[in-house]
């Protein structure tokens, strides 16, 4: 093990979690910070967990002191985005730079805005034109303005809509309930083709960015399958479950009615342009750089599956 190293991961949710593993397999010491301070079950043996404000620049230089990496993979809850997440990625941007560490942030494809269904590859322009795209593409920014500028060194890791072992998101609401014999929520149209990442590949592609030097200044895109349809998604969901799975599709007019009672709902429906046309995400810059593809899909469903079903 590299004893002279120290990986620091802000966040212990499914990303951070799959970050850590990889880095473990990588024989990497790793530190990561919650806002408890607790460790569940599903941290990888030997990792730390702190207690951390991730808000506070005093205790983010302290948690990062003699990191070799710092890792983003916090975030607040989904409907306080707008108000909470640039000062919290600024807080720990200001430690990891004057702790000179590296910074590698996880990230995700809103500031892109809809491209009309074409392709989404790294180096489009950022357009975004909902609330959180606009937040998303101002902290983009600036951790790249602060690589450029030599302040830090960062590298970004992005993914499409993930699931996976840990996701408490789109695995919560469209997996979950077929264990349970439950109609599983689909969005907008469900017969466009859409990129769907794994959470274990986007983890094991911010550990890559964080111990490949030659991966910083750059925006890299997890390594995912094929874009296929959401009915094609549940295709494979039954053929892991050996059954007919129902689902019902919301649209802006059931998401909007929904939203009254459930603030990250309502936060949704603007990210519903993502489903009502082709949402397509090129990740062949990174396959190509780092020499691995995404799991298959049929192998990502059957993880998760077995997942869920220890987790009940």
């Amino acid at each position: 093990m590299s004893q002279n190293e120290l990986h620091v991961i802000f966040g212990t949710g499914a990303l951070g979690k799959w970050t850590a593993r990889e880095l473990v397999r990588l024989g990497k010491p790793v530190r990561m910070v919650s806002h408890s301070g607790k460790a569940d079950a599903r941290i990888p043996v030997g990792v730390e967990v702190v207690k951390g404000d991730a808000y506070n620049v005093k205790s983010n230089l302290e948690i990062t002191k003699g990191a070799t990496a710092v890792y983003q993979c916090a975030q607040p809850e989904y409907h306080e985005w707008a108000e909470k997440f640039p000062p919290m990625q600024k807080a720990i941007l200001d430690a990891v730079s004057a702790n000179g560490a590296k910074f590698i942030v996880g990230d995700n494809l809103y500031m892109y805005g809809d491209t009309n269904g074409q392709p989404i590859r790294e180096d489009l322009p950022y357009q975004p034109h909902t609330k959180k795209g606009k937040v998303r593409a101002e902290m983009a920014n600036a951790v790249m303005e602060a690589h450029r500028a030599g302040k830090v060194r960062a590298a970004t890791g992005r993914a499409s809509n993930f699931f996976g072992p840990d996701d408490t998101a789109v695995t919560d609401y469209a997996i979950r309930p077929a264990l349970a014999g439950k109609s599983i929520n689909l969005l907008g149209r469900t017969d466009l083709l859409h990129t769907f990442s794994y959470v274990a590949d986007f983890g094991k592609l911010l550990a890559t960015l964080g111990t490949r030097d030659e991966a910083l200044g750059q925006v890299w895109f997890t390594p995912s399958p094929a874009p296929i349809t959401q009915i094609e998604l549940v295709k494979i969901m039954e053929n892991a479950l050996g059954y007919k799975v129902k689902y019902m599709a919301s649209g802006k007019v059931m998401m909007s009615v929904l939203g009254l009672f459930i603030p990250a709902m309502r936060e949704s429906v603007e990210m519903l342009y993502e489903w009502d046309k082709p949402f397509i995400m090129d990740s062949s810059k990174a396959e190509k750089a780092f020499g691995w593809q995404g799991t298959s899909l049929k192998d990502a469903m059957r993880a998760t599956i077995e997942w869920c079903m220890e987790s009940k």
